[in-house]
């Protein structure tokens, strides 16, 4: 193999395609004068203010310049000036995300990303800046994790020399107690429902815990009325069981009697379910949302005694951090009780 020479160093062909970030190929090409750095690759030695004195063993001497530096374990990684910009950027960020990736997870990153990008620069100041202009109080650790994650994926692509979100602490999340139902407010949400079809929909919501995503993508199929359970795809494509009481068995036949060929046994869409929601809190003055439900499962599911693990499992959740938070008031309103039994 012939050795190249970097001033008083020698190096091989090999770790010095991979210390400048091109191939060994190029690297030969250059030494034996059948191409020429581009006015890129000259830009860019001109800004790291490095010459590379190549010296290969036939007896060819070559002066090139190229678009990193050779020292050191890791490509030296080129300045933001040399990026491209971000909004390309983030288009090959949103087009990287691996395969499976729900297009509610694309929205997300587009919906967090976009004001970021368009009035703030990839700084570490401008990182903090744009969290602190947020008014969400909690949402805005969503937009820390988006932009976390944009940050470090320019980084392991080598478009950033430096990783600024690595100098951005997260924001401070405050913990308040989340809202949940007891069984007699359910019932009265039920009573309330306009139609059989959004009593079933409220049913299943408070019965199993799944999320509004799971309930939309519900077909006949996918019940099975022997366990009182129904097959669902959760975050991820992950698939599970969910189980529902009998009060729900009865609104579902009564659903699926009248269900025409729709998309699903509902026959709305996200929207639709929403608007149903909204208006509903509005009536009763109660909160009534998927989230809400979801709380409310893990919640009832608590009061009753089944174990923080059960519930884990029967909600679909990946870990007890969730279900802990969700229990919170269950297990305040225990230690509440005893101690009043304890003071009369």
């Amino acid at each position: 193999m012939s050795n190249i020479s970097i001033g008083e160093s020698p190096i091989s062909k090999a770790e010095l395609a991979r210390q400048l970030g091109v191939s060994r190929t190029y690297v030969t090409l250059l030494s034996q004068g059948k191409r020429q750095p581009s006015k890129r690759i000259v830009d860019r030695l001109a800004k790291l203010k490095l010459t590379a004195n190549v010296t290969v063993n036939t007896g060819t001497h070559e002066h090139l310049t190229f678009n990193q530096g050779v020292t050191g374990s890791r490509p030296v990684r080129p300045t933001s000036s040399s990026s491209p910009p971000l909004p390309y950027l983030l288009s090959q960020f949103l087009n990287s995300r691996r395969q499976g990736t729900s297009p509610r997870t694309h929205e997300f990153y587009e919906a967090l990303l976009k004001p970021f990008i368009a009035n703030y620069k990839l700084t570490c100041i401008d990182i903090n800046l744009y969290l602190s202009n947020l008014t969400c109080k909690n949402g805005k650790n969503a937009y820390y994790r988006a932009i976390r994650a944009f940050c470090n994926w320019l980084y392991r692509q080598g478009y950033i020399k430096d990783n600024p979100i690595t100098r951005v602490d997260p924001p401070k999340m405050t913990r308040i107690i989340l809202p949940s139902l007891t069984r007699e407010q359910v019932e009265y949400l039920i009573e309330q429902a306009d139609s059989i079809r959004d009593k079933c929909i409220i049913s299943l919501f408070a019965d199993s815990g799944i999320r509004l995503n799971e309930l939309l993508n519900i077909k006949s199929a996918h019940i099975d009325w022997e366990t009182n359970t129904v097959m669902v795809w959760g975050k991820g494509g992950k698939q599970r069981k969910a189980p529902f009481t009998k009060r729900t068995v009865e609104l579902l036949k009564q659903v699926l009697a009248n269900t025409n060929g729709h998309t699903n046994i509902w026959g709305m869409k996200r929207r639709g379910i929403q608007i149903m929601l909204y208006r509903l809190e509005k009536e009763t003055g109660l909160p009534c949302n998927p989230h809400t439900f979801r709380r409310t499962f893990a919640s009832n599911l608590h009061r009753s005694g089944l174990d923080v693990e059960h519930i884990m499992r029967l909600g679909g959740w990946e870990s007890l951090d969730m279900v802990l938070r969700y229990t919170r008031s269950v297990k305040f309103e225990e230690s509440l009780r005893l101690y009043q039994e304890i003071k009369g």
